[in-house]
């Protein structure tokens, strides 16, 4: 999730372990131990893309990473800070530690829990990494709190309605996700589309709308359903995978890499608009504004350059920026017209 929502739950979390000994200073804590983990973003500079890629949501985010950085950073603080007790500091960073990389779990990118024993990214695709109607209610009703004594029943009576809110939002997204889902595979079925592999996926800012992508023999069908759709038939755009066209390149150790972070949803076409030869479109979050007419622009999409030492591997930046005109529609396919 967005750092904003990950200090927000951070905060939360240091509030419910120390709270009534701590006072706001809890909230201070917590918020930054919802911000390590994705410290490790600092060693980007340092590395080529596959690099950031596999690093990312990593060791900062794995339970080995909490289990160890908890006790230390709990000791440290129990000198210098006092006021709670060591189990206190050690669940207050153990617990902003751990619900923040269960949270981006949730999401699509995927989270490296069991880092180093496991490379694969957990993901459970049910909410957008922005998504305000988790993360506002959750950060007002917390400010809120913050102006009552730290010993105030309002308080922690706040505290507990924006985790329960926040819980509940999150639940209810599994649910919708669920309804998406089976709606997008009888569609296929009666299509008669042989399924592989599925991915449903909360579109941006919300979690009415879905993208579904499904995985067949030689390329993925890709369809969106809104909760709110009257009708539930789903029109599918198909794209081959032409995984074919990387067979001069499969020896390469960094495009293996890549293609295990995309879990084998992926794409590949010749590029003919730049200088590269070819480009691999990760399917996992595929076009951003794909629902209008199933041609859209690929959030991810990897360049592959062949040279006489290596296979250059970069990434192409995203630049579509929505409109107003956009922006309205999207509202309202999201509330099923």
């Amino acid at each position: 999730m967005d750092s904003l929502t990950q200090i927000v739950l951070g905060a939360a979390v240091g509030e419910a372990v120390a709270g009534k000994q701590l006072g706001n200073r809890a909230l201070l804590w917590g918020a930054i131990a919802g911000t390590i983990p994705d410290l490790d973003v600092l060693a980007n500079p340092f590395l080529d893309t596959v690099g950031e890629l596999t690093f990312h949501r990593s060791l900062t985010h794995s339970l080995l990473f909490a289990t160890v950085a908890s006790p230390l950073l709990a000791s440290l603080l129990y000198r210098w800070q006092g006021r709670a007790s060591w189990w206190q500091w050690f669940w207050l960073f153990f617990l902003g530690f751990t619900t923040h990389a269960l949270l981006d779990s949730f999401t699509s990118w995927g989270t490296q829990l069991f880092w180093p024993f496991s490379s694969y990214g957990v993901a459970f695709y049910n909410i957008f990494v922005i998504d305000p109607l988790y993360t506002l209610p959750f950060l007002i009703l917390l400010a809120i709190a913050a102006f009552y004594p730290k010993e105030s029943r309002q308080r922690r009576s706040l505290l507990w309605w924006s985790l329960c809110i926040s819980t509940a939002y999150l639940g209810l997204s599994l649910v919708f996700q669920q309804v998406a889902d089976g709606v997008f595979r009888k569609n296929l079925q009666a299509q008669g589309v042989e399924v592989e592999g599925m991915i449903t996926k909360a579109t941006p800012f919300n979690i009415l709308f879905w993208s579904g992508t499904a995985q067949a023999e030689s390329g993925f069908y890709n369809g969106f359903y809104s909760i709110l759709d009257r009708d539930k038939k789903v029109d599918f755009t198909y794209l081959p995978q032409q995984k074919e066209l990387l067979q001069p390149y499969l020896e390469s150790n960094e495009l293996q890499k890549l293609l295990y972070v995309t879990k084998g949803y992926y794409t590949v076409e010749k590029d003919t608009a730049g200088s590269a030869a070819l480009l691999v479109n990760d399917q996992r979050f595929g076009q951003f504004n794909g629902w209008q007419d199933g041609r859209g622009q690929f959030v991810f999409v990897y360049t592959l350059t062949p040279t006489e030492e290596e296979l250059k591997i970069g990434q192409r930046e995203f630049n579509w920026r929505p409109d107003k005109e956009y922006l309205m529609a999207y509202v309202s396919r999201i509330f099923g017209e």
